[in-house]
């Protein structure tokens, strides 16, 4: 595995402080977050930043997001009360959870949030009741444009857009003020023309809308973009180019407020996770494939592998030869395998002991990691 995911700097420290450390834990590369939100700034210079907070909820990322200008987007009151507790204020927070309990929006309500994001008409109720006159954001479900992508986030979240138009008026009627529209394209969406398709179907919202004389003030375009894994993607700046001509192209001079909600494209190339060799075996004498078991697995933070969805590029410190293997984590749970059926290609050479490094691991790695599965503890985490 080549190693131009990282400058050699950055490479050189990586394995210095990896030495220092019992396996397996996760680098988090704070320097690296810090440019990734400067690109972000510069590619949507009008647009508002809300953090993902579910994809490195750590409060070191937290803490240097803060400082840089960002705002949030929580999933829960769990998320919002660590946030609120580093110094945020809520007008700097989104709650874009469209399932949430009603309990749980009366805190945040009571705690100063007035922005949220829905898809039923339950939930809206639910907002109008213990939220009033809060901003409401609306959900368009995006089945055709999520497909796509590797870990798509269709059928469970947004509606119809015919149904956005009646939570609307509903939401109007409520006394709520309905305040835009959302999508999300899928979460490591290396198409860009996903983009085009979302906010075509969002602009028509938009013009529907004002026929009815509602006027929404913002898009919110979720996250969705993508992290550099094995498969390497256009840089941000290409993104944004051709986003922000989208949004041109369709709204011309009538160009709402934006909101972007990244998550795995701001941090996710931060991160290089870091395990050891467990077990190298094969299950008959004339198998051609070498098991190679890992002391990190599926519920040890490597959970976007099920499905073999995220393809995390896998770097070794052997070199010569390669053969195919099959990379499985150390639990007692059969499903614990990253990858079968895509072939990684390793050193003959590796041994047990050997360390494997994991690019690109910031997003949705520690903050998937389970508790106590099999007694392994939480994923352990290094700010650099």
């Amino acid at each position: 595995m080549n190693l131009d995911y990282y400058t050699p700097a950055e490479w050189e420290k990586i394995l210095a402080f990896a030495k220092t450390r019992e396996t397996p834990f996760l680098i988090i590369l704070m320097d690296r977050v810090q440019r990734k939100f400067a690109e972000f700034r510069a590619g949507f210079p009008d647009a508002k930043i809300y953090y993902a907070v579910k994809a490195n909820p750590s409060p070191e990322v937290l803490r240097l997001l803060r400082d840089l200008g960002s705002y949030f987007d929580v999933a829960s009151t769990y998320e919002l009360d660590q946030v609120l507790g580093l110094g945020v204020a809520p007008d700097r927070i989104s709650f874009g959870n469209t399932i949430k309990k009603a309990k749980h929006i009366r805190a945040a309500y009571e705690q100063g949030v007035r922005l949220f994001t829905s898809d039923s008409e339950a939930d809206v109720r639910h907002l109008a009741r213990e939220a009033p006159g809060s901003r409401v954001i609306f959900r368009i479900l995006m089945d055709a444009v999520t497909s796509d992508s590797d870990w798509p986030l269709s059928r469970k979240f947004g509606c119809q857009p015919r149904m956005v138009t009646d939570l609307v008026a509903l939401a109007g009627d409520l006394g709520l003020e309905p305040h835009g529209v959302s999508f999300h394209v899928g979460s490591q969406q290396r198409e860009i023309s996903a983009w085009d398709a979302a906010i075509n179907q969002a602009h028509a919202l938009f013009e529907w809308l004002k026929g009815e004389g509602i006027h929404l003030r913002a898009m919110n375009m979720g996250g969705g973009f993508p992290a550099d894994y094995l498969a390497k993607t256009n840089p941000l700046s290409v993104y944004a180019e051709e986003i922000n001509r989208y949004v041109g192209s369709y709204f011309g001079d009538s160009k709402p407020e934006i909101y972007l909600e990244p998550g795995r494209g701001l941090v996710g190339e931060a991160g290089v996770l870091v395990s050891e060799i467990v077990l190298i075996s094969k299950k008959s004498k004339s198998d051609l494939k070498r098991w190679i078991y890992t002391d990190v697995g599926i519920f040890s933070g490597l959970m976007e592998t099920l499905g073999e969805s995220i393809k995390y590029p896998v770097h070794t410190e052997k070199d010569g030869p390669t053969g195919e293997v099959i990379l499985a984590g150390p639990t007692c749970d059969s499903m614990d395998i990253m990858y079968e059926h895509f072939k990684y290609q390793l050193p003959l050479s590796l041994e047990i002991g050997d360390r494997l490094y994991w690019f690109s691991t910031g997003a949705y790695t520690a903050s998937y990691s389970s508790i106590e599965f099999n007694g392994f503890p939480p994923l352990k985490t290094y700010y650099l």
